[in-house]
């Protein structure tokens, strides 16, 4: 069946969602808003891993030789061809423009030859929905706090589909920070896992790197805990990596966490969850979940293949803005710095 516009949107839906923002080429079906019936995700890491970082033309080019087979991929683990498929979302924002052109151009495409309606999502919106993928009965309101290479955020969700943005990064974003020092560490890319894995045999306690921000309001900021990291690195050159890998883990989540906390308590908050890919750091899920239980609320953590980039958060997005909003017309465009839309 196809979904048309102002039709209802319901439990046997079935979203095909296609992700291409940045260095991950995925597609996946849900149906219902948060049944994963399959998600298929392959990654470019390799691709950039040499230059410590994505390479915006190696990803468009790397998107167009994937993102069919992926497609395809899908559709057969999920045991269905194109007449299940009611609706095509997508990534349209933000991202690098060459990589969202891509899979808008595929969606539109695939949207027009099956006759079912083509839905643009909101990455960042998509990543709200991620730990509901895996927690369906998640009791709202929560506020997420969404952790990603590009943005830092806490958002108050009252309703599936209606958000309202709390705070935010004023300068780098905290996947961004873990980046540029695993890179001044010559941990390798990317820099959240390497950092992570060279944490484990530190001492967290062993430098006390600046939290800023921690108790002033809920935005955040982590360009000067970054300058400090290297700071240090060059006065104490004997310094172990290991110590310096924890001790900066340690900052980041203690303020991720602080801020959380707070945000829960301002808006009455019954749970936090996480999102992005930040949302796979042991330590973060850790310490989340020891202050969710500490204050008596629920945490919600995604599984870490729901917390990078996926396309099952695309198309659980993509089912509720079709419920809500309806079809995406087709000459909307990708938009590389699109923006969360708070009321």
């Amino acid at each position: 069946m196809s979904v048309e516009a102002g039709a209802p949107v319901g439990p046997d839906t079935m979203i095909l969602g296609i992700e291409t923002s940045c260095d991950e080429t995925a597609a996946a079906l849900v149906m219902g808003g948060d049944d994963v019936v399959s998600s298929v995700v392959s990654s470019q890491i390799e691709l950039h891993a040499t230059f410590g970082g994505v390479v915006p033309e190696i990803a468009s080019r790397a998107h167009l030789e994937l993102l069919n087979p992926v497609i395809a991929r899908a559709m057969v683990e999920a045991g269905v061809d194109e007449r299940r498929i009611d609706a095509v979302a997508c990534t349209v924002g933000p991202g690098l423009i060459g990589a969202l052109l891509v899979g808008v151009s595929a969606a539109k495409a695939l949207a027009l030859a099956w006759d079912v309606p083509f839905v643009g999502v909101n990455h960042l919106e998509a990543h709200l929905y991620a730990a509901l993928l895996d927690e369906p009965s998640m009791e709202l309101p929560v506020v997420v706090l969404l952790v990603s290479g590009g943005h830092t955020m806490l958002v108050e969700m009252r309703e599936l589909g209606r958000y309202r943005l709390l705070g935010q990064t004023i300068d780098d974003a905290a996947g961004e920070a873990f980046d540029k020092v695993a890179r001044f560490l010559g941990l390798g890319y990317p820099g959240g896992p390497a950092i992570e894995k060279v944490a484990m045999d530190g001492d967290p306690a062993a430098i006390a790197f600046p939290r800023a921000m921690r108790d002033d309001g809920l935005d955040f900021s982590f360009s000067g805990l970054k300058t400090s990291v290297m700071n240090h690195v060059r006065q104490h050159p004997d310094v172990a990596t290991a110590d310096v890998a924890a001790s900066f883990q340690a900052a980041v989540v203690d303020v991720l966490v602080g801020k959380a906390r707070r945000a829960a308590d301002e808006v009455g908050a019954s749970g936090i969850a996480l999102g992005g890919g930040v949302a796979a750091n042991s330590s973060l899920r850790e310490a989340i979940l020891d202050a969710c239980v500490g204050d008596g609320r629920r945490g919600y953590l995604p599984s870490r293949a729901m917390c990078t980039d996926n396309a099952a958060m695309i198309a659980a997005a993509g089912w509720h803005r079709l419920r809500l909003d309806g079809p995406t017309p087709l000459d909307a465009g990708a938009v590389p710095n699109l923006r969360l839309v708070t009321p």
